[in-house]
């Protein structure tokens, strides 16, 4: 269980709702993660029974069927998601694409999609990297070129989270293609348009139980009212939205380290070797605490993150900040955690293993780290 003691980012009301979300998981997630990883893909059946607990989109207004909170709700369910060590793509619909349509959607889009993500009913993906453009968005080639009251959408999509349940998916395509980045729109395809196709699920070295996917758009038509917000200011949604989505992929990373480190505390206090126990050997206790400071360090930098963000002050640069921090941190505590199962680590039964693998994009997704030290040097 995630000790969540001494934190900072939570009142009373967070506390009881994550020992909701424990209690959820505990029944409907961790009994069924190893078949999701095995098959590729999440039930929609557990999409619903995560609407129907009340854990999807949290943060939307009761005009729209959900609870009307803040982001800290949303960060409880990241915490918890990612400590069980499952992949599945609820976060992306709660924490990102959900806020696009409520801040970006007209209110005809907003009653349209919303009371479905929130029950679990609509499941939704963001459509950005392409086969020769990821962290550049402004490199993007996927065209939505108007046609009367249409437009007629081209181009595909690759590692699109959520590819293969999706039943809606924000596609950022280029409007104008002379405008640069003031020729991007995000334009709103329905998964039932012709024209639409899904490419296969795609085999990834971790993050099995999450679909990610190619997708293929051929001459799709859609209204010109599906464009989200104005048409030419998608880079600049784009922009608007990456405090958050940052601080998620954070949240993400820091309470996953925090298990990889639990899994390796709990394995060395019962693991013999010549006569004692692993953990009675000095380097281990110094690996480990070496670990436990910098997890300490995380803790709090987060809940300070955290109440920025609730707060409306975190920053572009400090969420990227966080992003590049907490991947960071996540990649080492992993990896020495697995180290110290020695070669039990290496094997799949053991939960490290799958902590392991699914830790590695932290650092490429949501822009890459690399990315991040670009945007935060150019801050300075």
């Amino acid at each position: 269980m995630l000790n969540t003691n001494g934190r900072t980012a939570y009142d009373e009301n967070h506390a009881l709702f994550r020992d909701q979300v424990r209690k959820f998981f505990d029944a409907r997630l961790t009994p069924n993660l190893e078949r999701w990883e095995e098959e590729g893909i999440v039930d929609r059946q557990f999409w619903r029974d995560c609407g129907e607990a009340g854990l999807l989109c949290p943060t939307m207004p009761e005009a729209y069927g959900g609870l009307g909170l803040d982001f800290g709700y949303n960060a409880v369910v990241g915490e918890e998601l990612a400590w069980s060590g499952s992949s599945a793509g609820i976060t992306l619909q709660s924490d990102i694409v959900a806020d696009y349509i409520l801040h970006y959607g007209s209110e005809e889009q907003k009653r349209q999609w919303l009371p479905g993500m929130i029950s679990g009913e609509v499941v939704t993906a963001i459509a950005m990297t392409e086969p020769g453009a990821g962290s550049d968005l402004q490199g993007v080639k996927t065209s939505a070129r108007k046609d009367g009251n249409h437009y007629v959408v081209n181009g595909s999509k690759t590692y699109i989270t959520n590819g293969q349940n999706a039943d809606l998916i924000i596609v950022v395509a280029r409007t104008d293609p002379e405008a640069g980045a003031k020729g991007i729109s995000l334009i709103l395809v329905e998964a039932n348009r012709e024209g639409f196709a899904r490419g296969r699920n795609l085999d990834k070295i971790g993050q099995h139980s999450a679909d990610t996917s190619e997708l293929f758009f051929n001459d799709v038509r859609v209204p010109i009212t599906n464009c989200l917000g104005e048409e030419g200011r998608g880079f600049a949604y784009l922009m608007n939205q990456l405090p958050q989505e940052r601080l998620s992929i954070a949240v993400g990373a820091q309470a996953a380290a925090q298990r990889a480190f639990d899994e390796a505390l709990a394995f060395v206090k019962e693991r013999k070797a010549f006569g004692r126990t692993v953990f009675d050997f000095q380097n281990t206790r110094f690996v480990l605490a070496d670990l436990a400071s910098k997890l300490q360090v995380g803790w709090a930098h987060l809940d300070w993150a955290i109440r920025r963000h609730v707060a409306g002050e975190l920053t572009a640069v400090e969420a990227s900040a966080a992003k590049l921090w907490h991947t960071d941190l996540q990649g080492e505590v992993c990896d020495a955690a697995l180290q110290l199962h020695g070669g039990a680590g290496y094997m799949n039964e053991y939960p490290i293993a799958r902590l392991w693998r699914d830790a590695r994009v932290s650092r490429i997704y949501g822009g890459t780290n690399e990315i991040m030290k670009e945007v935060i040097g150019r801050s300075l």
